[in-house]
């Protein structure tokens, strides 16, 4: 019958398309193999460090108090305001194993679903997340290299779809976090030694590779690599890329008249506006 016929033609056609479409991807999979990018999450990714919220997201379970929910609030502002300070990492290190001793890794990987779905997913950059689809659609991997704890990297990884994470390990003991690492907190020199492993077993070629991140820190990772690419940089890090001829890419929109705001602002005014950040997820008073 023609109807039976043209059905057969179309089917037929379908199969054609996607055989050809499964071939080209594996082309460029071939033709990109040994090529990889490796993205910063905080400030790179998404606007302000993911630690944060998931310290934000601890408080609302109460793991700990108001008082030390507003030392992670005024690292937080200060860290979107001016990037990274290594004292601050390492104080919000401290502080986050302290505060993860005797949670279990159950929790911690609910936890950053939560975290992801109602406060990370909408402060990502368009423009950074266009940036790492680029790179899949050609066949490259794209993996996260953040000291964000790898319970959380993981699922800000799967979310977007990319090939997989590298973020900070804590000890776990019988399904408990234990407060302590295994190994440094991945921040720093620390990231390029992580790539470079992950370099090593994916038979990777680092010249024909690319880094991208906001801080001066993260210099070790972009100079090893044969493509750094600099987003949302600090002062350092953008003279720096000036004088390399790195490309910059820029996604804060209105930065200029918000510093010049916050400037403006007296220390009062800013401690109250973090007070009210977090009060609101203090629930109801009694």
């Amino acid at each position: 019958m023609p109807e039976e016929k043209n059905a057969a033609v179309v089917a037929d056609a379908l199969v054609q398309n996607t055989a050809q479409r499964d071939a080209a991807k594996q082309d460029l999979v071939r033709k990109h193999a040994g090529e990889a990018a490796f993205f910063d999450v905080d400030n790179t990714l998404m606007k302000g460090a993911s630690l944060f919220h998931v310290a934000r997201k601890m408080y609302e379970r109460k793991a700990f108090t108001l008082s030390q929910a507003a030392g992670f609030a005024w690292k937080q502002f200060k860290f979107v305001m001016r990037g990274e300070n290594m004292e601050d990492v390492h104080s919000v290190r401290d502080s986050a194993l302290t505060l993860a001793a005797g949670i279990t890794v159950d929790d911690i990987k609910a936890l950053g679903e939560e975290v992801y779905d109602e406060m990370i997913e909408s402060r990502i950059w368009p423009g950074t997340k266009a940036l790492a689809e680029q790179h899949l659609r050609v066949g490259r991997k794209v993996w996260l290299v953040t000291a964000t704890p790898i319970e959380v990297a993981t699922v800000i990884s799967t979310r977007l779809g990319l090939t997989g994470a590298l973020g900070t390990v804590g000890e776990v003991d019988e399904g408990v976090y234990t407060g302590k690492l295994v190994g440094d907190i991945l921040h720093g020199p620390a990231k390029a030694i992580a790539v470079q492993l992950v370099a090593d077993r994916e038979g990777l070629d680092l010249d024909h590779c690319w880094a991208y991140s906001d801080s001066a820190n993260d210099i070790p990772l972009l100079t090893m690599v044969g493509h750094p690419v600099v987003i949302n940089p600090d002062a350092k890090l953008r003279r720096h890329a000036r004088e390399n001829n790195w490309p910059v890419y820029d996604f804060r929109s209105g930065r200029r008249a918000a510093t010049l705001g916050l400037k403006a602002a007296t220390v009062g005014g800013a401690v109250y506006g973090l007070w009210r950040g977090f009060a609101k997820f203090r629930g109801p008073r009694i």
